[in-house]
């Protein structure tokens, strides 16, 4: 028999849904004696549902699952950013959560909650390639992309899809403690906490520019970035003034000048750590960082990990700080 009480999850399939998306809270919150959960599958009407990447869902529960659900769980889809869910599916998201429920999507599954309006003024993330989309579309919600889940209280975000484990094993640490946690970790052959945000898996943290004017200045930057690099030394390579090119930088990459060259300073101190034996002070010193202090400090600010840790997840071998 299950523990008791018993905890409702309806997983609330879209059209366009990703298949590890949806098989991960069904498959860390299904019915089995250790676990007191209770799990629906479902869309907005119960039948088959037209899913991503060839495959296809059939769903035994309609919306009607939002309502007996104490955790509402909205998987990615494909194409979020094009348009919002049906308005019956956003009603009854907006009806569950103010019958209470939790309310938790997993990668692009935080667009159809932020078009709820339930992510207004608050923070959530969603995968790395549309945390800017995310941003752009609903200005109101306060999108950091560089954390592998929010958790808001009654409504959570997850990065991308592996994300989503990290985010179901914190919903269980609260729900029934760090054992029953560390126990679904162990038979999901995951990390029961993972440290470090998902900054750190992004290809590259310097961002595609949405314009080519100042490609050749970023371009001239990029071979320099062991160099001192001002906002004055960049304006005078472009060939206009410092205001103007500050302006139409942000403008092209949603980042400052000096943030980009920042970004791109961390992205050639990954490969670097990748790649090299070269200790933290001298890859410091090889893009412009100065000392291994520095590195660390914008390490941890902007990836949410240290150089150490980013070396040994994505190195064979462990070197030291």
């Amino acid at each position: 028999m299950p523990a008791s009480p018993l905890h409702r999850v309806a997983v609330l399939v879209l059209e366009g849904a990703k298949p590890l998306d949806v098989g991960i809270p069904a498959q860390v919150f299904t019915t089995r004696a250790s676990m007191p959960y209770e799990v629906r599958v479902c869309g907005a009407a119960p039948g088959l549902v037209a899913g991503g990447d060839g495959l296809a869902y059939h769903v035994g529960h309609g919306l009607s699952a939002l309502g007996w659900a104490d955790i509402v769980f909205v998987p990615g889809y494909r194409h979020p950013d094009q348009e919002d869910p049906p308005p019956a599916v956003v009603a009854a998201l907006v009806g569950a959560h103010e019958r209470g429920a939790r309310l938790a999507a997993i990668s692009t599954g935080a667009f159809a909650l932020a078009a709820t309006g339930l992510l207004d003024g608050r923070r959530a993330t969603t995968h790395w390639h549309y945390t800017r989309a995310l941003a752009a579309r609903y200005p109101l919600v306060q999108v950091d992309e560089n954390v592998l889940f929010v958790d808001e209280g009654t409504v959570l975000t997850s990065a991308g899809a592996a994300s989503g484990i990290d985010l179901c094993l914190h919903i269980l640490r609260g729900d029934l403690g760090v054992a029953a946690s560390n126990h679904a970790a162990r038979r999901l052959v995951a990390a029961p906490y993972r440290s470090g945000g998902q900054a750190q898996y992004v290809p590259r943290s310097v961002p595609e520019p949405l314009g080519e004017r100042f490609a050749d200045t970023r371009e001239w930057a990029l071979y320099r970035l062991g160099e001192p690099l001002t906002l004055d030394l960049l304006a005078r390579q472009a060939g206009v003034s410092a205001r103007t090119f500050s302006r139409r930088f942000v403008e092209e990459t949603g980042y400052t000048p000096m943030q980009w060259v920042m970004r791109a300073r961390l992205d050639l101190a990954r490969e670097l750590l990748e790649r090299s034996e070269r200790g933290v002070e001298q890859i410091a010193a090889d893009v412009g960082l100065g000392t291994g202090a520095n590195l660390r400090l914008h390490f941890q600010r902007i990836l949410g990990t240290t150089p150490s840790e980013y070396r040994r997840t994505f190195t064979r071998g462990e070197y030291g700080e």
